[in-house]
């Protein structure tokens, strides 16, 4: 399930993005994408391969990943946010949502240290 105002253009210096082509308010729901989860052994297979920059970290001790389909792993990063996201590890989905007003033609960004990735060194 996505807002149906997304879509996916280019974003100078970062490839594809995801953008809104309506207003977004505080609170609303963006997407929630499903996931393939990818067994541990296969953690350090993806750093291999292209999606190493499409992976969220996932399960309570982070030893798995998980592919998000959908727009889910478009969404860029920023220090700054206009979105966050939230894991249901029962469902295997990630839920993303405004934490600021999203203007139409806006650019979605969410934070990739946030949740259960605290912490964790971001790699560009």
């Amino acid at each position: 399930m996505h807002h149906p105002d997304l879509y996916v253009a280019y974003s100078d210096g970062k490839g594809r993005g995801v953008f809104s082509g309506s207003q977004m308010e505080v609170g609303d729901v963006i997407e929630i994408s499903p996931v393939i989860v990818l067994p541990p052994a296969d953690k350090e297979k993806i750093h291999d391969t292209f999606l190493h920059d499409y992976y969220f970290l996932w399960g309570s001790d982070l030893n798995q990943i998980a592919i998000a389909l959908g727009y889910g792993s478009l969404y860029n990063h920023n220090k700054k946010p206009n979105a966050t996201y939230v894991y249901n590890y029962d469902d295997r989905t990630i839920t993303f949502s405004c934490i600021k007003t999203i203007l139409a033609g806006a650019q979605i960004y969410i934070d990739y240290n946030e949740g259960n990735e605290k912490g964790v060194e971001l790699w560009f």
